[in-house]
């Protein structure tokens, strides 16, 4: 990707880190994305965790 070009996808490696806003910007969704994905990760695994022992009481 040359200077003054625009994202062509949202991927890591197309997007031009060398920019600071971009680098701001997709640095920050990239790290809520990744809490949200662990955060679902967590609810689901607690909750398969609960259903599995509350099916012995």
């Amino acid at each position: 990707m040359l200077h003054g070009e625009t994202v062509h996808s949202p991927l890591p490696q197309d997007i031009p880190w060398w920019m600071p806003d971009h680098a701001i910007f997709f640095g920050v969704l990239y790290i809520v994305i990744a809490i949200l994905g662990i955060g679902m990760g967590y609810v689901v695994v607690k909750s398969w965790w609960e259903a599995r022992n509350s099916e012995s009481h």
